[in-house]
């Protein structure tokens, strides 16, 4: 691990002026590559380095309900105020559509006792929730929020608006990266997304353009993240987007190193470059 690189990382994305709360161990941050010991290094460094008002979320994926107790627990004792559960192998095959994960976020609620937010898979996977599924589990008093990367504009408003009707304290976080202008121009309360590791800035601006309703404001954010959006999120697969937002925190000068972990693999050199000119259409590399 490089926890130089790390602690760089940090500075350059968690900074209170852009960014409300901090969320580790998600898809960005590689959770799935990393050991358990290091996930929980990585909640205590985060912990230890951001603003102490910053709520820190922290990524729990499990194989199922015991194994989601024991890492959320883990991580609420390495410092995470906010479990945020990804959806675990039995929910898939059209088993997100019943009771099941109701029925699981109430258990974890109930032997957790501790604020939660569920990672909504895109519809398309088959792990993500249906509207009144999800309407449901935000109803459960512990879950706090929602990350809704349901990878279609309907379903997005379909659950912003089924949730706000059963649970209006319940957040709705637009993580759709493909449609973050048609999303925050529909509502929300933030955005959640792994791409404000690379451009906390621009999503910044664009986020308060859309809650002064201010639509020309809007547009000019979005027309700078465009050319990023495109070179991060647009070649396949479209998994290795977290490798290109670390070839571009290294062109940035944030840090030295972007290689990914395996099964993850280096970009091209096609692909970088892509990147490179992405950030310099959006003002962020001379």
């Amino acid at each position: 691990m490089d926890w130089d690189g790390y602690a760089a990382v940090l500075d350059h994305s968690a900074d209170p002026a852009t960014t409300d709360c901090v969320f580790v161990n998600g898809h960005a941050g590689e959770a799935t590559a990393l050991t358990d010991a290091e996930k929980l290094e990585v909640i205590k460094r985060t912990r230890a380095q951001i603003h102490k008002d910053q709520p820190l979320l922290a990524g729990v994926v499990p194989t199922g309900i015991p194994d989601a107790l024991r890492q959320a627990e883990a991580a609420r004792e390495a410092g995470a105020d906010v479990a945020v559960i990804f959806p675990p192998e039995a929910l898939g095959g059209g088993n997100a559509n019943t009771d099941a994960a109701v029925r699981m976020y109430e258990r974890l609620a109930r032997e957790l006792q501790m604020p939660l937010s569920h990672f909504q898979f895109p519809i398309a996977s088959g792990f993500g929730l249906s509207t009144e599924v999800m309407a449901k589990v935000a109803q459960i008093p512990e879950v706090i929020a929602l990350k809704e990367g349901s990878a279609t504009l309907l379903a997005y408003d379909e659950n912003r608006r089924a949730v706000k009707a059963a649970a209006p304290d319940t957040a709705i976080l637009p993580s759709n990266f493909h449609w973050f202008f048609a999303q925050v121009a529909l509502g929300g309360d933030g955005i959640l997304s792994g791409l404000a590791s690379l451009t906390p800035g621009l999503l910044k601006d664009l986020w308060e353009a859309s809650e002064a309703m201010d639509l020309a404001a809007m547009r000019e954010a979005n027309d700078r993240l465009y050319p990023v959006i495109r070179a991060i999120y647009g070649p396949a697969p479209v998994i290795d987007m977290h490798t290109r937002m670390k070839d571009g925190l290294q062109m940035l000068g944030v840090i030295e190193n972007s290689a990914p972990r395996l099964p993850l693999l280096p970009q091209s050199n096609e692909v970088v470059e892509g990147v490179r000119r992405a950030l310099i259409a959006a003002g962020m590399l001379k």
